[in-house]
């Protein structure tokens, strides 16, 4: 019995351990998943790991190293994305699968079949792509760039269109030699080195033509008259470029195109972009990029060693061209703003303060646009960049110190908190200091009315009634004000703007800044655009419109920032400022256009006793019941000596006149 019960414990044991063997030994991995595995590196374009998952007697390539610059060549070059994989049968060790993907010119999706050994892929060409073999390749076919789409103003003038332009270039086999490197490099307005560079790339053949420049018309006449045709191997091509026909004038608001370069093709993987395209690089052109620039037709394709297409994988279609995008620029008025003042470090604001449509937008110095696409000398490129007047920068991005032009924005706050009576006198002060606390800092100002109102400091631009009003109004009201106004948030409009502010960050707040705040010095800073569009609210009993260029809806930004008879007693007062002989916006009354305004000199320098700081000057002025309906605002810098505010007043005349003769 004892025997029987050992012979039974034995059997138990060894079962035991054969279940155990059973549960402990790997049965590896399905042929299924092998093939799911290998797929999912392709997902992650882990090449290298999908070459080791292979029967290396099977592949046909050299080198793991091959291998993987092929894949790279090919999955990169057609832009796929999305792969998908479904097994459709695994059996006899063979795998059957349907895959699929998103590329440039639409989707490719094809069955293949793979034998599995020892969880080794047997290769075949077909795992590369349908239509793949030793003899042939998979490429994007991207048909030429549509045609842009074309940029224009209010009444449909072009400001940006696809033209004609003149690349100069060198057939390799017709040169004399380098000895005519020099004098081309002269004509092309370049350097020996950059041309030896361009025609040492590896794709040059001795029949093939080297752009080296793409010029205008003029230039290109100018070249072919002063003999650069008489240079064996140069040639000129007709190409299609980008134009710019008001140049300076609007550089700054269109922006311009370039060729795309390494940077680009990254940020924009799989849009269809290639070595050849043209990108937007700056303002609207960059804004509206995708609109402007169409949608590029092309095919996929196998090809063979002739490069002949054997096999079409996926096809887009034809190109389709860009869409126009039209501004609400009046190039007339902008034309105007810019030869007032082109001389000048200025930005120019022109907006329909009934709808925030932005008119005009002209920042001088300007630069020439057409420069950038036709390509800038080394030269040229580092004399704009070192040029002290700055013209590569769009000031209509930029903050500015305010100046008296902030008056009206005091005034408004006081008369809604009612901390401002608009009759009261409070008495005229050559100077001024809260108390003795402020050691020997006082508020001065030029003009001290007498009245002491609110009408009569507006007009006559009085500092003190305003720092005082602002020490009355409190940081609280003010601060809650200008937050209402979205001063120091992000303006909404088509193009960057930076952010105005009434406040540094971490600032200590006392009664000195607030009462210079009140007369728009202190720590504010305002972007024009937002300037102008507050005084619209003047006009249009406590709304603003949302500013913007490119025609579409209009919408209010900021509903009821005031109240109507808040509104109506400081329009009352601005017009007070251009009809009243002795007020600062005097030199630019109309006696058949009723106009409102308001000037202001902002004083830039490091403490009040600084005598060597610069000024800017501001004018802002605005149609009231009019037909036509325009707000403008400019600041100019360096004003200093040449009449502060009064010279902006006195540059303004043509430009309204001519606005307001249409």
């Amino acid at each position: 019995m004892k025997e029987k019960k050992k012979w039974i414990i034995g059997i138990s044991v060894c079962v035991l351990l054969l279940v155990s063997i059973f549960f402990i030994v790997d049965h590896g991995k399905s042929n299924e998943q092998v093939v799911t595995e290998y797929f999912e590196f392709l997902k992650k374009k882990d090449y290298k790991s999908m070459y080791q998952m292979l029967n290396q007697k099977t592949v046909y390539t050299p080198s793991q190293k091959y291998f993987v610059e092929k894949y790279k060549e090919i999955y990169d070059g057609i832009g796929a994305k999305n792969i998908q994989v479904q097994i459709l049968e695994d059996k006899d060790d063979v795998v059957k699968y349907k895959i699929s993907m998103d590329t440039l010119c639409g989707m490719i999706k094809y069955k293949n079949k793979v034998s599995i050994r020892n969880e080794q892929i047997q290769f075949n060409k077909q795992l590369v792509m349908d239509g793949f073999s030793g003899q042939t390749t998979i490429v994007a076919q991207i048909a030429e760039s549509p045609i842009r789409g074309r940029i224009l103003d209010r009444t449909g003038k072009v400001l940006a269109e696809d033209g004609n332009g003149y690349s100069v270039g060198l057939v390799k086999e017709k040169l004399n030699g380098v000895d005519d490197y020099p004098q081309i490099a002269q004509f092309l307005e370049t350097d020996v080195e950059t041309i030896q560079k361009k025609m040492s790339a590896s794709w040059i053949k001795n029949d093939s033509f080297v752009p080296l420049k793409t010029v205008s018309q003029q230039r290109k006449d100018e070249m072919i008259q002063q003999g650069i045709l008489n240079i064996s191997g140069v040639k000129i091509s007709t190409v299609t470029i980008r134009t710019y026909p008001y140049d300076k004038v609007t550089s700054h608001i269109i922006g311009y195109v370039q060729n795309v370069n390494g940077d680009d093709l990254k940020k924009h993987k799989d849009e269809g972009y290639t070595s050849q395209s043209i990108i937007g690089r700056s303002g609207i052109e960059a804004a509206y990029e995708k609109q402007l620039r169409g949608e590029p037709g092309g095919k996929i394709v196998v090809v063979n060693n002739k490069n002949e297409v054997v096999k079409t994988l996926a096809e887009k279609g034809i190109s389709r061209s860009g869409k126009d995008v039209r501004l609400t620029i009046d190039i007339d008025l902008q034309q105007s703003l810019y030869n007032e003042y082109q001389n000048d470090k200025s930005v120019s604001v022109a907006l329909n303060p009934k709808t925030g449509e932005i008119l005009a937008l002209v920042s001088t110095p300007s630069y020439s646009n057409n420069d950038f696409v036709y390509g800038l000398s080394t030269y040229k490129w580092n004399e704009l960049n070192n040029d002290v007047n700055q013209p590569l920068i769009a000031r209509y991005k930029q903050t500015y110190t305010p100046g008296s032009t902030m008056k009206a924005i005091t005034a408004v706050i006081g008369l809604e908190t009612k901390t401002i009576d608009a009759d009261k006198d409070i008495g005229a002060k050559d100077k001024w200091q809260k108390d003795t606390s402020w050691g020997n800092y006082y508020v001065t100002t030029l003009h001290a009315p007498t009245p002491n109102n609110l009408k009569n400091a507006l007009t006559y631009s009085d500092n003190i009634y305003f720092a005082r009003s602002a020490l009355n109004i409190g940081k609280d009201n003010l601060f809650k004000y200008y937050k209402k106004l979205n001063i120091g948030n992000k303006i909404p409009f088509e193009l960057s703007l930076n952010r105005s502010q009434y406040i540094n960050k971490n600032q200590k707040v006392n009664d000195q800044l607030i009462a210079d705040s009140g007369y728009g010095q202190g720590q504010i800073l305002m972007n024009p655009i937002q300037l102008a569009s507050i005084y619209s609210s003047f006009i249009n009993e406590g709304t603003i419109y949302q500013p913007h260029v490119v025609q579409g809806k209009t919408k209010p930004w900021i509903k009821n920032a005031f109240s109507k008879e808040t509104t109506k007693t400081i329009k009352e007062d601005l017009i007070n400022v251009i009809s009243d002989e002795n007020g600062t916006g005097h030199a630019i009354y109309h006696q058949n256009v009723k106009l409102a305004g308001k000037t202001g000199t902002a004083e830039l320098k490091q403490s009040q006793s600084d005598t060597t700081g610069s000024e800017l000057g501001w004018f802002t002025v605005m149609t009231v019941d009019s037909k036509q309906p325009i707000l403008m605002t400019t600041v100019v810098e360096d004003v200093k000596g040449r009449g502060g505010s009064g010279y902006v007043v006195e540059h303004t005349n043509v430009p309204l006149d001519l606005y307001l003769a249409k």
